[in-house]
């Protein structure tokens, strides 16, 4: 087993055990692509890497030698296009298994990989070009993402070259007919051109809820801090099948779909549609014997107004959530349908899972869990002092004895920013909790987002949580309004579940609904009915938005 090279011990028999003696070990110059999957389709070709269907009924799996053959030949491929150790790539592949090709052959070149989702906008991949300075792009077949990337050449000096996957076009090379064309013989560069730890592998822009996104730099390391999330919190098996609901654009990606994955030998599993629908992602689960499950609340939420019972989930063993916070709702509705207890985590772009509820320990619903071993965290309060149990405050990682094995390495071209959030050995996420007596930690939500009323600090999650135990609400989002009186005011904006209609008389009912689930002054003051909820294109709630339309209404 090749995660045994990586780590001093494997097996824990508690979170005590766990917390204490696990270890990852980080050798010199390490390369995923070369040292992880080419060493495993050495001894075990035949192992499978990923099983890969769409919603069109085409269906596909890669063994690791097949994994090295291709991306072999697309590194190739890559090097006769002029792509060099450090040259900035952004790939737009959606879900398509050529981003799995891409990615390992820029890692076995030392470019750096940018992924990105196919949503953006003309002016945003404008951004991102000059940003970091991106020399190719590779992207899907669509129309619109291949428009928007033309329009955008004006603006992009740096934009050397457009590769298309399996389409002829005008001023575009062709990925499948370049790569298949391409040696399948590629040997680790050596000298100047082989990679070492400290080298930029990935560049996240992040989906912030305000202001531009920011760049976040991970080096060669990284992949090695997913064992936690994979092995640990994920519970990924050896030979297994894991499924992360997620763009291959997004950090959820790199968490729940290649490297973590991987090193703890389990194949994945990755289904590429146009539109979620709760129906047919549970047949996949069902159809392909999916082993472990990841997905956001969001996903959840839709899941369980299926009727879970109808599916044969014998093969699903474990499952995890993280994105958003939990509500408890949704746990204990997931948990009657399936038998299965979700198990939260926590982390942003910057690191790896960083706090989770690990198999050795007992969930509590709507908490993240513990800290990750090798994450000093503490929760603390305005003046950078340790908060109580049950005293909320702001979840820091202290860095000054040792850096987290992937935890980011900065913003990429802005050290001010970078100081801004991590300076004098503390990395201040931005986000609020309060831990309990036994350890665990709640989410409270975003600095920005926590209502102040009459003297009050009210936390948005625990409102939408209530909220969410009413069959009404199939979604929701609670933020401030600002009130004379009162100084802020909650405003809760709802999305109802089919078989209901908005009304007034609704409104006071899950006002009155809120008052007896927590505590009376929680309750929202002002209730807006919506079609739908603005959100990130990542798919986290914008907040911001909301609070932004409130003021001006």
């Amino acid at each position: 087993m090749i995660l045994e090279k990586y780590l001093n011990r494997i097996e824990f028999n508690s979170y005590a055990d766990f917390k204490e003696n696990f270890e990852i070990k980080v050798p010199e110059n390490f390369n995923f692509a070369f040292d992880v999957v080419d060493e495993i389709a050495v001894e075990t070709p035949e192992k499978t890497a990923m099983v890969w269907c769409d919603d069109k009924g085409n269906e596909a799996v890669f063994t690791f030698g097949q994994m090295k053959y291709y991306s072999d030949k697309a590194a190739n491929f890559f090097r006769n296009e002029g792509i060099r150790k450090g040259d900035p790539v952004m790939l737009i592949l959606k879900r398509h298994y050529e981003f799995w090709f891409c990615t390992l052959a820029l890692n076995k070149l030392g470019a750096i990989t940018i992924p990105a989702t196919h949503l953006l906008t003309t002016k945003d991949i404008i951004y991102r070009n000059n940003a970091a300075d991106i020399k190719m792009i590779v992207c899907i077949s669509d129309s619109t993402v291949i428009e928007n990337i033309e329009e955008s050449e004006i603006k992009s000096p740096t934009l050397k070259t457009k590769v298309l996957i399996g389409e002829d076009r005008e001023g575009w090379l062709n990925f499948t007919t370049g790569m298949e064309k391409s040696s399948a013989d590629f040997n680790r560069p050596g000298l100047n051109e082989a990679t070492v730890n400290s080298d930029i592998m990935l560049l996240y822009f992040t989906s912030g809820t305000t202001g531009m996104p920011k760049m976040v730099n991970h080096d060669f390391i990284y992949p090695l801090g997913h064992i936690l999330t994979a092995k640990y919190w994920q519970n990924v098996q050896d030979d297994g099948l894991h499924f992360t609901v997620a763009d291959t654009g997004w950090a959820k990606s790199a968490w729940g779909k290649i490297y973590g994955q991987w090193l703890a030998g389990s194949a994945v599993m990755t289904y590429n549609y146009d539109k979620f629908v709760p129906h047919n992602l549970m047949e996949v689960i069902e159809k392909y014997k999916v082993v472990t499950f990841c997905a956001p609340p969001t996903i959840y939420r839709f899941l369980i107004k299926e009727d879970l019972t109808k599916y044969d989930l014998s093969h699903l063993k474990y499952c995890v959530v993280a994105g958003e916070p939990l509500n408890p709702e949704v746990f204990k509705q997931f948990y009657d349908q399936t038998g299965i207890s979700l198990m939260e985590g926590y982390g942003q772009t910057e690191c790896t899972v960083a706090v989770a509820t690990y198999p050795w320990m007992k969930p509590k619903p709507g908490s993240m869990g513990k800290p990750t071993p090798g994450y000093n965290i503490e929760i603390v309060d305005e003046n950078g002092i340790k908060c109580e149990a049950g005293n909320e405050g702001e979840i820091v990682i202290r860095t000054a004895e040792s850096k987290p094995v992937g935890m980011f390495n900065g913003y990429y071209r802005d050290d001010k920013l970078t100081e801004s959030v991590w300076s004098d050995g503390v990395y201040r996420t931005g986000d609020m909790a309060w831990s309990d007596e036994d350890g665990y930690f709640w989410f409270v939500g975003r600095s920005d987002d926590v209502i102040k009323s009459s003297g009050y600090r009210i936390g948005p999650f625990e409102v939408e949580s209530a909220l969410m135990e009413h069959p009404a609400v199939l979604e929701c989002a609670i933020t401030a309004v600002p009130d004379p009186d009162r100084g802020q005011i909650v405003k809760a904006t709802i999305v109802v579940s089919k078989n209901y209609q908005p009304s007034e008389e609704l409104a006071k009912e899950l006002q009155e609904h809120v008052k007896k689930v927590t505590a009376p002054y929680k309750y929202p003051r002002i209730v807006e009915f919506v079609t739908e909820l603005p959100k990130t294109i990542s798919g986290k709630i914008r907040r911001v938005q909301i609070r932004e339309e409130s003021k001006e209404e």
